[in-house]
């Protein structure tokens, strides 16, 4: 919805820990000779995915770290923003400031915990998908993406599965770690971001298709078309030479 009007969608997530052992999964290997992994190991640390996701282009932005508090987690997240934000094209016209006022009152429109708005508003550029902890809800952090034109938006509890961003990042971990022994959170960290770059030279964009999504195709399913245009019904016509009922002839 928020790229229909003109806004850019972003999805931030964290992947892990993903710890420095034997990875299950497949390997590319000759047949008759599978990966041996040593039956004693040390664990050797465990690293993190710091993940930003456009699903219109399907781009990510990915950082390995071996922790995420706050103040790992915020600053990296407004160094990202901020170049993304510079780069969305500018706007048509001057921004009006009761228009833009309204613009940002509309996403907060059904919610039940509202975050007071600032009194001077930027026009609104971008949506920020996030989970809903409280970290990403700390005054300051919330009160930057406001000044920056960004809309943070928190998905509910329970419902993860709602940031697009939780699947981009099961892609990348199984394609970093799969099958594979890292030795090192620094190698687990490496690999990790080696993926993220191998995915935005080919990015696949991603679409919506949640239970809305299933029902709208359920019901196109149980229309019929009709040849020569678009048009659709919801009953069979019947066929030629069959009555209303089915039949036999028509008399």
């Amino acid at each position: 919805m928020g790229t229909g009007l003109g806004l850019a969608v972003w999805c931030e997530d964290g992947a892990g820990p993903c710890q420095a052992i034997p990875q299950p999964g497949h390997g590319w290997r000759p047949a008759g000779a599978p990966a041996r992994y040593p039956h004693e190991y040390v664990r050797g640390g465990a690293a993190k995915l710091l993940t930003l996701f456009h699903p219109a282009t399907g781009q990510v932005r990915v950082k390995g770290i071996t922790r995420s508090p706050n103040t790992v987690l915020h600053p990296w997240l407004q160094e990202e923003l901020t170049v993304i934000v510079a780069g969305l094209p500018p706007l048509d016209q001057a921004p009006d400031a009761a228009a833009t006022r309204v613009t940002w009152a509309r996403w907060q429109d059904g919610l039940s915990v509202r975050f007071t708005l600032l009194d001077d508003l930027p026009p609104l550029r971008l949506l920020l998908i996030l989970d809903n902890l409280a970290g990403h809800k700390s005054a300051a952090f919330v009160c930057w993406l406001m000044a920056h034109g960004i809309m943070p938006l928190y998905t509910p509890l329970g419902g993860s599965w709602l940031n697009m961003a939780e699947s981009m990042q099961r892609i990348l971990v199984s394609r970093a770690l799969s099958g594979q022994h890292p030795e090192s959170p620094a190698q687990i960290m490496a690999w990790l971001e080696a993926v993220g770059r191998g995915w935005n030279a080919a990015p696949t964009p991603f679409e919506w298709g949640g239970k809305r999504a299933v029902r709208r195709q359920q019901a196109r399913e149980r229309r019929h078309r009709l040849g020569g245009s678009g048009a659709v019904i919801h009953q069979p016509l019947p066929q030629q030479g069959m009555d209303s009922n089915g039949d036999g002839q028509n008399d």
